[in-house]
C-alpha cells in the first residue's frame, strides 16, 4: 500500500485546521498559510517547497552546533533504547542527569557547583522565583520578595516569566505581572542615551538599578534580573560600563543577581557564559536552548554556593519541580551537545574568528542607506533600519512611523530570498549557528545587504522613503 505524499498546501491545511502557534494570529496565520520546513543540515534548512534558507537565527536561538549533527542523535537514541524517562522525585537519579550535572559545573563560572533542572528557560525563571524567595525566608528576611527586571527584558512566557520579562504587550494579556515584581528601563543608548556617550550613559542606565532599589526599599529587594545581551528585545548590547556597575551596586545592597543566559549561554558571545563576556559574578544562572542546541527541550538554573550553602544546610525540603527535571534523554543529548562545543572550539571559534568578522561585516553595512545603528557581540548582531540618516554618525537618524512595519518588509524580503532573519520593529537581528565557518559570515553578508537593496527599492516604490 504506498501513501501520496502530502503537498505544502496539504500540511498547511491541517496546520490552520488543528495547530495554535506560539505568539501568533491564529487568524490570520490561517489565512495566509504556515511555512514549511522539512529538513536542515549544518546552517541551512529546506522548505516543503525544496526551497533553502541560511537559518540565521539558529532555530530560536537555540540550534548551537548546527543541524544534522549525527552525535547528539546517537546519543538520544542509545538513551532512549536503554531508558527513556524515569523521574527525579523520590530521591532517585539517572546517570545521564548526574553526568550533565558535573559537565555544568566544569563549563560553568566557578561560583556554580549545583544544578537544578527543568524543561525550559521559562520553567528556569519560574524557577528562580521560588529559589530566590525561598533564599531570603531562610536567611531570616521573608520580606525580601521583590525581584527588579528591565523593561523590554525577555524571561518566558509563563506568568512568572513574562511577568519577569519586561514585554508589555505580553504584560496586557493574563493579568501581569505577578506581585513583587518590578522593572527599570533598558540599557538602550539608541533609545535612551541622547547627549551621552555610550560609556555615560551605561552608568546613567545601570543607576536606575540604584534608585528603584532605593525607592522600593534595600530591605524588600530580593534580587536583579537580566540577559547579558537583550535578545528577544532586539540583540540591545549595553555599554561596557553597565553590567560592572551593575556588579558594584547588587553588591552594595546585598541582592541575589541573576543573569538570563538562556540566549548568551553556551559560546553564543565569544565566552561560555555572557555573564563572563560583561564581568560579572551571578548568584543563580538560567540557561536553555544551548545547551542542548534545542535537538531536546532542557533548561535549568545553575545555584551559585552562596544560595545552595543556604538550601542545602538550612532548607529541609524544596517544594518545587517539574516532572522533566533531569529528564535522561535531554541530559545525555545535553552531554553530547557540550562535548561537540570542546570539541570542535566553537566558543574559541566564536571569539577569534567568526564574532570578529561578523562584527567587521555589520559595520560595514552601515554606509547602506537603510542602517542606522549597528551592534554586535559574538554571533548575534542587529542592524536599525532608518528612513533617513540626517548626516550623523551615531546611527540614529530619522525612524519610520512604526506603523508603517518596514521591518516586516525587510524580513519578508529575507524569506523570499533564502535568508532567515528576525525583525523587532524596525531592527534586524541575527544569532546564527556556532559552526558557522568565517566564508559562511561572508556568505550571509552577502544575502543581508541583498535583502537590504531589495527592501530599500520596494520602500522607494511606495514613496516612503
Amino acid at each position: 500500500m504506498t501513501t501520496t505524499p502530502r503537498t505544502t498546501a496539504d500540511w498547511q491545511a491541517l496546520d490552520a485546521a488543528h495547530f495554535l502557534h506560539p505568539f501568533t494570529d491564529f487568524q490570520a496565520l490561517a489565512k495566509k498559510g504556515s511555512r514549511i520546513i522539512e529538513r536542515g543540515e549544518n546552517v541551512y534548512l529546506w522548505d516543503s517547497d525544496g526551497h533553502k534558507l541560511f537559518d540565521a537565527m539558529s532555530g530560536l536561538w537555540c540550534v548551537n552546533v548546527g543541524y544534522g549533527q549525527q552525535a547528539l542523535i546517537d546519543a538520544a537514541t542509545a538513551q532512549m533504547t536503554k531508558l527513556p524517562f524515569y523521574n527525579s522525585f523520590f530521591q532517585t537519579t539517572t546517570p545521564p542527569a548526574v553526568e550533565l550535572a558535573e559537565l555544568l559545573a566544569e563549563v560553568t563560572p566557578p561560583q556554580f557547583r549545583h544544578v537544578f533542572f527543568a524543561g525550559s528557560g521559562s520553567e528556569g525563571n519560574d524557577t528562580v522565583v521560588r529559589m530566590v524567595r525561598r533564599y531570603w525566608d531562610l536567611k531570616g528576611q521573608p520580606e525580601r520578595q521583590v525581584i527588579l527586571s528591565r523593561w523590554n527584558g525577555y524571561h518566558g512566557s509563563t506568568m512568572a516569566g513574562a511577568s519577569l520579562g519586561g514585554m508589555k504587550y505580553m504584560h496586557a494579556q493574563g493579568g501581569l505581572p505577578i506581585p513583587g515584581i518590578d522593572h527599570i528601563d533598558q540599557p538602550h543608548w539608541l533609545e535612551h542615551g541622547a547627549g551621552m556617550t555610550r560609556d555615560e550613559f551605561g552608568l546613567k542606565a545601570a543607576g536606575w538599578l540604584e534608585q528603584k532599589i532605593l525607592e522600593v526599599g534595600p530591605d524588600k529587594v530580593a534580587a536583579f534580573i537580566g540577559e547579558p545581551v537583550q535578545g528577544a528585545g532586539g540583540v540591545i548590547v549595553p555599554p561596557a560600563t553597565y553590567w560592572p556597575e551593575i556588579q558594584r551596586i547588587c553588591d552594595k545592597y546585598d541582592i541575589l543577581l541573576v543573569s538570563d543566559e538562556v540566549i548568551c549561554g553556551f559560546g553564543r558571545t565569544g565566552n561560555w557564559f555572557g555573564c563572563e563576556t560583561m564581568g560579572t559574578k551571578p548568584d543563580l544562572m538560567t540557561f536553555a536552548k544551548g545547551v542542548s542546541s534545542g535537538y531536546v527541550p532542557l533548561g535549568g538554573v545553575m545555584v551559585g554556593e552562596r544560595v545552595a550553602k543556604v538550601l542545602i544546610e538550612q532548607g529541609g525540603e524544596f517544594e518545587h519541580g517539574y516532572t522533566y527535571s533531569g529528564h535522561p534523554v535531554a541530559c545525555a543529548v545535553a552531554v553530547a551537545n557540550i562535548r561537540l562545543i570542546q570539541e570542535l572550539k566553537l566558543v574559541e571559534r566564536v571569539r577569534d574568528e567568526t564574532g570578529p568578522r561578523l562584527a567587521a561585516v555589520f559595520e560595514s553595512l552601515r554606509d547602506h542607506p537603510l542602517v542606522g545603528e549597528t551592534q554586535s557581540c559574538g554571533l548575534m548582531a542587529a542592524l536599525q533600519l532608518v528612513r533617513a540618516k540626517d548626516g550623523t554618525q551615531d546611527g540614529r537618524g530619522t525612524p519610520f512611523d512604526p506603523a508603517l512595519e518596514v521591518g516586516m518588509v525587510c524580513r519578508s524580503h529575507c524569506f523570499g530570498n533564502g535568508l532567515i532573519m528576525r525583525a523587532v520593529g524596525d531592527r534586524m537581528i541575527i544569532a546564527p549557528p556556532l559552526v558557522m565557518t568565517v566564508e559562511q559570515v561572508d556568505e550571509l553578508a552577502g544575502l543581508i545587504r541583498l535583502c537590504l537593496d531589495l527592501t530599500l527599492a520596494d520602500l522607494r516604490g511606495r514613496g516612503w522613503v
